[in-house]
């Protein structure tokens, strides 16, 4: 299964904004962005290289892409799913992304980051609705339960993530039991609830090039 393994905090200079990649650290003084806001590169931080329309448009792909932890091949086959579906091609896409497994469980608070709710899921600890399922790409149906197996309800990862996490409702369409390691996804949440920095017009321009 392919996957990103080079530098995450690269990814996050590059597209000059946080993306919250690597969990804790992101909010501490060790952030590789805090320590050097500008792109990565030989030409350092007063390298100046002009912004084209495309530039602009590419930027806002690669950063919902990596958001959400999704390779190219996939990703654009998520465009073409979003444009086919009935009402606004962007919202739509957002919409598919926010159902993936591994991006509910990292929601849900049962991980630090995407990354680290895939490799939960990756690895067997992921029940829904009572079956297990290891697929981080797996849409999920609104009125499913997600939970942690019970075998699996020790491992540190997860605790971690659990004590970490203050207010585990704080997304309407989900709701979660830390006590039980269950949750459940009410419904597809609209645009407007996903607080994401992230101009979808610009990535259905991308792709209507």
């Amino acid at each position: 299964m392919a996957r990103y393994t080079a530098p995450k905090c690269k990814l996050c200079r590059r597209e000059g904004t946080k993306l919250f990649l690597k969990g804790y650290r992101c909010n501490t003084s060790k952030c590789a962005f805090e320590r050097r806001k500008y792109s990565p590169g030989q030409h350092g931080p007063n390298f100046r290289k002009k912004v084209t329309d495309y530039a602009i448009h590419l930027r806002e792909k690669q950063k919902a892409r990596r958001i959400y932890g999704v390779l190219e091949k996939q990703f654009r086959k998520y465009f073409k799913a979003a444009d086919k579906k009935v009402g606004v091609t962007g919202e739509n896409l957002l919409e598919i992304l926010e159902r993936r497994l591994d991006n509910v469980v990292y929601r849900m608070g049962f991980a630090v980051s995407r990354a680290s709710a895939r490799q939960i899921v990756c690895h067997g600890h992921i029940k829904v609705n009572d079956k297990k399922v290891d697929i981080p790409s797996y849409l999920v149906k609104p009125n499913t339960t997600i939970e942690i197996k019970e075998s699996s309800r020790s491992n540190i990862q997860i605790q971690e993530a659990l004590e970490s996490i203050t207010d585990v409702n704080r997304f309407g369409w989900l709701s979660v039991d830390k006590a039980q390691f269950k949750g459940e996804f009410l419904y597809i949440p609209k645009r407007d609830e996903v607080a994401l920095e992230i101009n979808d017009n610009l990535i259905v321009e991308f792709y209507s090039k």
